[in-house]
Protein backbone atom coordinates (compact mmCIF):
# COMPACT_ATOMS: atom_id res chain seq x y z
CA UNK A 1 0.00 0.00 0.00
CA UNK A 2 1.24 3.68 -0.60
CA UNK A 3 0.03 4.89 2.63
CA UNK A 4 2.18 1.99 4.23
CA UNK A 5 5.17 2.38 2.37
CA UNK A 6 4.90 6.47 3.13
CA UNK A 7 4.67 5.40 6.57
CA UNK A 8 7.87 3.75 6.96
CA UNK A 9 9.66 6.16 4.92
CA UNK A 10 8.83 8.59 7.25
CA UNK A 11 9.48 6.38 10.57
CA UNK A 12 13.15 5.49 9.04
CA UNK A 13 13.64 9.25 8.64
CA UNK A 14 13.05 9.94 12.04
CA UNK A 15 14.70 6.94 13.08
CA UNK A 16 17.94 8.11 11.29
CA UNK A 17 17.19 11.65 12.79
CA UNK A 18 17.00 10.57 16.65
CA UNK A 19 20.38 8.39 15.90
CA UNK A 20 21.66 11.24 15.35
CA UNK A 21 20.28 13.13 17.93
CA UNK A 22 21.39 10.52 20.96
CA UNK A 23 25.04 10.39 18.90
CA UNK A 24 24.99 14.96 19.74
CA UNK A 25 23.78 14.28 22.85
CA UNK A 26 25.59 11.34 23.83
CA UNK A 27 28.52 11.61 22.01
CA UNK A 28 29.73 9.44 19.71
CA UNK A 29 29.13 5.56 20.21
CA UNK A 30 31.86 4.80 17.29
CA UNK A 31 34.55 6.84 18.91
CA UNK A 32 33.86 5.39 22.30
CA UNK A 33 33.80 2.17 21.07
CA UNK A 34 37.16 2.50 19.37
CA UNK A 35 38.38 4.11 22.67
CA UNK A 36 37.37 0.78 24.31
CA UNK A 37 38.72 -1.44 22.14
CA UNK A 38 42.34 0.20 22.35
CA UNK A 39 42.49 0.53 25.96
CA UNK A 40 41.12 -2.92 25.93
CA UNK A 41 43.55 -4.69 24.20
CA UNK A 42 45.59 -5.90 26.30
CA UNK A 43 42.79 -6.57 29.26
CA UNK A 44 40.17 -8.54 29.32
CA UNK A 45 38.82 -10.17 26.05
CA UNK A 46 35.95 -11.21 27.50
CA UNK A 47 33.84 -7.74 25.55
CA UNK A 48 34.55 -9.31 22.18
CA UNK A 49 31.11 -10.37 21.91
CA UNK A 50 29.61 -7.02 23.23
CA UNK A 51 26.38 -5.10 21.53
CA UNK A 52 27.36 -2.64 18.83
CA UNK A 53 26.05 0.66 20.18
CA UNK A 54 25.80 2.80 17.16
CA UNK A 55 23.76 0.22 14.81
CA UNK A 56 21.29 0.01 18.34
CA UNK A 57 17.43 1.45 17.14
CA UNK A 58 16.09 4.68 19.24
CA UNK A 59 13.40 3.75 21.89
CA UNK A 60 10.20 4.78 21.11
CA UNK A 61 10.76 7.42 24.30
CA UNK A 62 13.79 8.45 22.33
CA UNK A 63 11.95 8.97 19.32
CA UNK A 64 9.65 11.28 21.01
CA UNK A 65 11.91 13.30 22.37
CA UNK A 66 13.74 13.85 19.28
CA UNK A 67 10.50 14.81 17.69
CA UNK A 68 9.56 17.20 20.61
CA UNK A 69 12.73 18.58 20.74
CA UNK A 70 12.69 19.28 16.16
CA UNK A 71 8.90 20.88 17.03
CA UNK A 72 10.34 23.26 19.77
CA UNK A 73 13.21 24.53 17.16
CA UNK A 74 10.90 24.71 14.44
CA UNK A 75 8.54 27.01 16.38
CA UNK A 76 11.30 29.35 18.12
CA UNK A 77 12.44 29.62 14.33
CA UNK A 78 9.04 30.94 13.27
CA UNK A 79 8.07 28.25 10.82
CA UNK A 80 4.41 27.26 12.36
CA UNK A 81 3.76 31.17 12.17
CA UNK A 82 1.30 32.35 10.14
CA UNK A 83 -0.09 29.23 9.18
CA UNK A 84 -3.56 28.57 7.05
CA UNK A 85 -5.69 28.36 9.23
CA UNK A 86 -3.93 29.37 12.56
CA UNK A 87 -5.99 30.35 15.32
CA UNK A 88 -9.04 28.46 14.30
CA UNK A 89 -10.88 25.29 15.41
CA UNK A 90 -10.18 21.86 13.72
CA UNK A 91 -12.62 20.97 10.88
CA UNK A 92 -14.53 17.56 10.92
CA UNK A 93 -14.50 17.41 14.69
CA UNK A 94 -18.07 17.35 15.30
CA UNK A 95 -18.68 13.57 15.88
CA UNK A 96 -19.84 13.12 12.29
CA UNK A 97 -18.14 10.62 9.46
CA UNK A 98 -18.56 11.41 6.24
CA UNK A 99 -16.94 9.31 3.84
CA UNK A 100 -16.52 11.65 0.50
CA UNK A 101 -14.89 14.25 2.77
CA UNK A 102 -11.75 14.80 0.33
CA UNK A 103 -14.18 15.06 -2.32
CA UNK A 104 -16.28 17.80 -0.67
CA UNK A 105 -13.21 19.98 0.45
CA UNK A 106 -11.81 19.75 -3.15
CA UNK A 107 -15.15 21.29 -4.36
CA UNK A 108 -14.93 23.85 -1.54
CA UNK A 109 -11.83 25.33 -1.91
CA UNK A 110 -11.12 25.23 -5.80
CA UNK A 111 -14.73 26.29 -6.15
CA UNK A 112 -15.75 23.50 -9.02
CA UNK A 113 -19.58 24.54 -8.66
CA UNK A 114 -21.84 22.31 -10.33
CA UNK A 115 -19.61 19.21 -10.30
CA UNK A 116 -20.03 15.83 -8.63
CA UNK A 117 -23.04 14.01 -7.73
CA UNK A 118 -25.59 16.03 -5.90
CA UNK A 119 -25.11 14.61 -2.74
CA UNK A 120 -21.55 16.95 -2.81
CA UNK A 121 -22.54 19.71 -4.88
CA UNK A 122 -25.75 19.83 -2.45
CA UNK A 123 -23.51 20.05 0.69
CA UNK A 124 -21.19 22.46 -0.65
CA UNK A 125 -24.44 24.70 -1.89
CA UNK A 126 -25.92 24.06 2.11
CA UNK A 127 -22.75 25.51 3.56
CA UNK A 128 -22.45 28.48 1.25
CA UNK A 129 -26.19 29.63 1.02
CA UNK A 130 -26.12 32.17 3.67
CA UNK A 131 -23.31 33.77 1.88
CA UNK A 132 -25.55 33.87 -1.20
CA UNK A 133 -28.19 35.03 0.47
CA UNK A 134 -27.03 37.72 2.15
CA UNK A 135 -25.67 39.20 -1.53
CA UNK A 136 -29.93 38.99 -2.82
CA UNK A 137 -31.46 43.21 -2.48
CA UNK A 138 -35.26 41.52 -2.93
CA UNK A 139 -36.90 39.68 -0.07
CA UNK A 140 -38.87 37.48 -2.93
CA UNK A 141 -35.28 36.71 -4.51
CA UNK A 142 -34.62 35.08 -1.15
CA UNK A 143 -37.68 32.64 -0.60
CA UNK A 144 -37.26 32.05 -4.78
CA UNK A 145 -33.82 30.63 -3.75
CA UNK A 146 -34.90 28.85 -0.90
CA UNK A 147 -37.37 27.19 -2.31
CA UNK A 148 -35.49 26.37 -5.18
CA UNK A 149 -32.73 24.71 -2.93
CA UNK A 150 -35.35 22.39 -1.18
CA UNK A 151 -37.08 21.16 -4.04
CA UNK A 152 -33.60 20.26 -5.33
CA UNK A 153 -32.65 18.66 -2.44
CA UNK A 154 -35.92 16.60 -1.88
CA UNK A 155 -35.48 15.50 -6.15
CA UNK A 156 -32.22 14.17 -5.28
CA UNK A 157 -33.33 12.12 -2.06
CA UNK A 158 -35.01 10.25 -4.61
CA UNK A 159 -31.44 8.68 -6.18
CA UNK A 160 -33.16 8.57 -9.43
CA UNK A 161 -29.31 9.20 -10.55
CA UNK A 162 -27.97 7.01 -8.64
CA UNK A 163 -24.51 8.25 -6.21
CA UNK A 164 -23.84 8.90 -2.38
CA UNK A 165 -27.08 9.59 -0.02
CA UNK A 166 -27.98 12.87 0.36
CA UNK A 167 -27.59 13.54 3.74
CA UNK A 168 -27.90 17.60 3.07
CA UNK A 169 -31.36 19.17 4.99
CA UNK A 170 -33.39 20.85 3.79
CA UNK A 171 -34.17 24.63 4.82
CA UNK A 172 -37.28 26.12 6.48
CA UNK A 173 -37.81 29.09 4.20
CA UNK A 174 -39.84 31.58 7.03
CA UNK A 175 -36.76 30.95 9.39
CA UNK A 176 -34.23 31.71 6.81
CA UNK A 177 -35.96 34.85 5.62
CA UNK A 178 -36.02 36.28 8.85
CA UNK A 179 -32.59 35.19 9.42
CA UNK A 180 -32.09 37.32 6.08
CA UNK A 181 -33.61 39.88 7.37
CA UNK A 182 -31.93 40.01 10.80
CA UNK A 183 -28.47 39.95 9.40
CA UNK A 184 -29.58 42.97 6.55
CA UNK A 185 -30.54 44.74 9.27
CA UNK A 186 -26.98 44.45 10.96
CA UNK A 187 -25.29 45.31 7.88
CA UNK A 188 -26.84 48.53 7.36
CA UNK A 189 -26.59 49.18 11.10
CA UNK A 190 -23.02 48.86 10.63
CA UNK A 191 -22.51 50.24 7.99
CA UNK A 192 -24.56 53.83 9.36
CA UNK A 193 -21.67 53.52 12.46
CA UNK A 194 -19.09 52.99 9.89
CA UNK A 195 -20.46 55.96 7.88
CA UNK A 196 -20.89 58.45 11.29
CA UNK A 197 -17.41 57.43 12.25
CA UNK A 198 -15.95 58.54 9.16
CA UNK A 199 -17.33 61.92 8.98
CA UNK A 200 -16.78 62.72 12.44
CA UNK A 201 -12.81 61.54 11.48
CA UNK A 202 -13.54 64.30 8.36
CA UNK A 203 -14.48 66.96 10.29
CA UNK A 204 -11.64 66.10 13.15
CA UNK A 205 -9.01 66.77 9.86
CA UNK A 206 -11.14 69.77 8.63
CA UNK A 207 -10.93 71.36 12.32
CA UNK A 208 -7.22 70.09 12.54
CA UNK A 209 -6.45 72.66 9.21
CA UNK A 210 -7.83 75.38 10.24
CA UNK A 211 -6.26 75.51 13.92
CA UNK A 212 -3.01 75.05 11.65
CA UNK A 213 -4.08 77.66 9.32
CA UNK A 214 -5.39 80.11 12.10
CA UNK A 215 -1.99 79.51 13.91
CA UNK A 216 0.43 79.82 11.23
CA UNK A 217 -2.07 82.94 10.91
CA UNK A 218 -1.26 84.40 14.08
CA UNK A 219 2.39 83.63 14.20
CA UNK A 220 3.44 85.76 10.98
CA UNK A 221 5.21 89.12 11.57
CA UNK A 222 3.42 92.35 12.26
Amino acid sequence: MVGDARRDAWRYRVDRAAEEFLRERDGDPAEEQGETDASGATGDSGGAGAPDESARVPTATERAAYVETAIQQAMRRGEFDDLPGAGKPLEGLDGRHDPDWWIRRKIEREQLGGLGPPALTLRVEHAQLEERLDGMQREQAVRDALEDFNRRVIDARRQLLGGPPVVTPTRDVEAEVAAWRTRREERRAAAAVAAELERERQARRARERRSSVFGKWLRRPS
